[in-house]
């Protein structure tokens, strides 16, 4: 049997995490005691028996049922601590898998009710993430997301308010939640206001529907990395369009396969990306609700899509050329990486 190389030491970037969705299983059960939250049957039984829940958010019911396993997560999220604590464990699971630059994904307005007011719940999210970097060693940077079953003016407060936070750690401006909902146009303005103060625009777009979805996000919202993306493989202009333009797609293999967008693991469409010269970002998405945190995507690919050590390297470095990160950290990354390659095979 050939040898292959620990894809966890593999250096990389993680671009697609979300704030409540990083959370380990085991803490979200001690908070939900702590507050005394009854969690859905369905979540509990998944995080106390290992499996992640059954989700299809391909329908209207199935993404509510997901919606609803969320909120009920996000819920047991109170006091700044428990910020803190959440944003020093994904920091500490994502050093444990390689990552050397992590991204992570917030809407502060969920946390505000409770911290204080949207200000205040932002300061706390950012001095966590200052912190947990400091104690881990990990790079650590926010982007703020808003929410497109909102309205879009609610999308633009979030947007000055990430630019606000600029010289803080917030690098981009996202849009997340069912893309079946609202047009990216609609958000049009959030955007101009997120780039105009210098932030990264990183939409999500191309899972829940089809290759429009991801024109939609480039010719809107200018976008300069793609939310998932997959969907721009059913057409080969826009694959093209991506390749020519290095726009990265931050691509969730097991998400895809839990949320019903794709049966099986083998039909995630990286082989179709990665041939067509489009970069992708491998993330782990929601590992609180999907049960696999950022290596086991190189694993996936190496194990259904017979990925290389050598591509899974080259999988690594466009996650570090497609993040936020200074030049020296991506240098370092890189370097990192034709270690990993070099090195014998345990």
């Amino acid at each position: 049997m050939e040898r292959v190389r620990d894809v966890s030491e593999l250096p990389k970037a993680h671009l697609h995490l979300h704030f409540t969705g990083s959370m380990r299983p085991a803490t979200l059960l001690e908070l939900a005691d702590k507050y005394g939250v009854r969690l859905p049957e369905a979540l509990t039984d998944a995080l106390t028996g290992g499996e992640p829940p059954r989700l299809r958010a391909t329908d209207e019911r199935g993404w509510f049922r997901f919606q609803r396993l969320y909120d009920a997560a996000r819920s047991c999220i109170r006091e700044p601590e428990d910020i803190q604590r959440l944003v020093r464990e994904a920091a500490e699971e994502d050093i444990r898998d390689g990552s050397g630059w992590l991204e992570i994904q917030v809407d502060p307005t969920s946390y505000a009710p409770r911290l204080g007011g949207l200000i205040a719940a932002m300061e706390v999210i950012l001095d966590a993430v200052d912190a947990a970097g400091r104690e881990t060693g990990l790079g650590m940077r926010v982007l703020v997301a808003a929410n497109r079953m909102k309205h879009p003016l609610d999308a633009r407060t979030l947007a000055r308010l990430a630019v606000r936070y600029t010289d803080r750690g917030v690098v981009g401006f996202g849009l997340s939640n069912d893309e079946r909902r609202g047009m990216a146009r609609d958000f049009d303005r959030a955007f101009h206001i997120a780039r105009e103060g210098g932030l990264l625009s990183a939409p999500h777009g191309g899972e829940l529907t089809g290759p429009a979805s991801v024109r939609d996000c480039l010719d809107d919202l200018h976008a300069a990395r793609i939310g998932h993306g997959v969907r721009a493989a059913e057409d080969p202009r826009l694959l093209q369009r991506l390749a020519d333009r290095q726009i990265t797609c931050e691509v969730c293999p097991t998400s895809n396969v839990a949320l019903g967008v794709y049966e099986k693991p083998e039909d995630v469409p990286l082989r179709t990306l990665f041939e067509a010269g489009v970069p992708m970002a491998l993330g782990a998405d929601d590992p609180l609700l999907f049960g696999a945190r950022l290596a086991a995507q190189y694993e996936l690919a190496r194990r259904h899509h017979g990925f290389t050590d050598r591509e899974l390297a080259e999988l690594a470095r466009q996650s570090i050329r497609g993040s936020a990160a200074p030049e020296d950290v991506k240098t370092k990354l890189l370097g990192g990486v034709d270690n990993w390659l070099a090195a014998d095979p345990a």
